[in-house]
């Protein structure tokens, strides 16, 4: 025997190969896994899924099984010819002075007011970044008071604060001034929008504007970068994701908001969420309210889709996809 064959005797074994699930076992897994993810499935399809397409019938005429009752009980239906769908309802809301009147101030005030908020937010959040210090943390713990202040209180100390008789009034009074009255005007559901919107929003922009490395900023300024360039070519890109998941959150939750302007709010023009909930109870016209509700979930879908588009480059940019 030769020692090349002996050699080759002695080499040890190969490690063996780990063993791979069978099919079985792989199926039985992503069986065991969906079955842990149904509950919460069928609990959004229960009792939010299904309730929005019997709407969305509703709201296009079809007014039997379980919408027969509604149907019955509210005014100015309009019913589905057969199996086709009618646009009476809508044809209804998109021809009425009120509703466009109310949609049109509801995009602005949610505009207005979102606006605001970032503003004020991002502003907080720069302080922070760059000064920091004593004011900084003051500014950051008043723009957080507000979640610990109930919306209905803090709505009708906005509606007093700014009333005839109110705070504002009676100063300007004692200076021989006339200060306007902006209870029940859209001004106060401007204010009470950015008061109860801002602290999400200040908490979010912060965090975002935290997390900038500090020697982006360094490399910029020893570059010659003023401040200015400084936050627009630096700070802002690198936190831009945070500001818009923070500006679309504060933009759906203005829009669909109800409680500030029911309270501060005049009674024509008004929100769309609050004109919904009179067009259902007051005037009983259960099919335009939902036309409204669609519209508004319309736009606050096209809003969502900006989320979605944040949330998927950031996504992105960590590599995760």
């Amino acid at each position: 025997m030769t020692a090349e064959s002996t050699k080759v005797r002695e080499q040890p074994p190969a490690p063996a190969r780990p063993l791979r699930p069978t099919a079985r076992r792989a199926g039985a897994g992503r069986a065991a896994g969906f079955a842990m993810a149904l509950p919460p499935i069928v609990l959004i399809a229960l009792f939010i899924g299904f309730p929005i397409v019997l709407a969305f019938a509703f709201s296009l005429g079809f007014t039997g099984g379980l919408n027969r009752t509604i149907s019955v009980i509210g005014q100015n239906v309009h019913e589905a010819d057969g199996g086709a769908p009618t646009l009476g309802a809508y044809t209804d809301m998109f021809t009425s002075p009120r509703f466009l009147g109310d949609l049109a101030v509801t995009v602005v005030v949610t505009l207005v007011s979102t606006t605001v908020v970032v503003l004020l937010a991002a502003g907080i959040g720069l302080y922070l970044k760059f000064r920091g210090g004593m004011i900084g943390k003051v500014l950051s713990a008043l723009a957080v008071v507000p979640l610990f202040i109930p919306v209905v209180i803090a709505s009708w100390a906005i509606l007093g604060f700014y009333s005839a008789d109110g705070f504002l009034r009676s100063a300007a009074a004692q200076l021989g001034l006339d200060f306007p009255v902006w209870s029940f005007t859209m001004v106060t559901v401007v204010i009470g929008s950015v008061w109860t919107s801002l602290p999400f929003a200040t908490l979010l922009v912060t965090s975002g504007l935290q997390a900038v490395p500090q020697a982006m900023i360094d490399a910029a300024r020893d570059a010659g970068a003023s401040f200015w360039r400084v936050v627009t070519a630096v700070v802002v890109p690198m936190a831009g994701v945070p500001i818009i998941i923070a500006t679309t959150f504060t933009a759906i939750g203005i829009l669909g908001s109800f409680t500030v302007p029911y309270f501060t709010g005049p009674n024509s023009p008004n929100m769309l969420g609050v004109d919904m909930s009179n067009y259902f109870s007051a005037f009983n016209q259960p099919q335009q309210a939902v036309v409204m509700a669609f519209v508004v979930f319309a736009i606050a879908s096209g809003i969502a889709a900006v989320y979605v588009w944040a949330n998927f480059r950031s996504a992105k940019e960590s590599g995760a996809v």
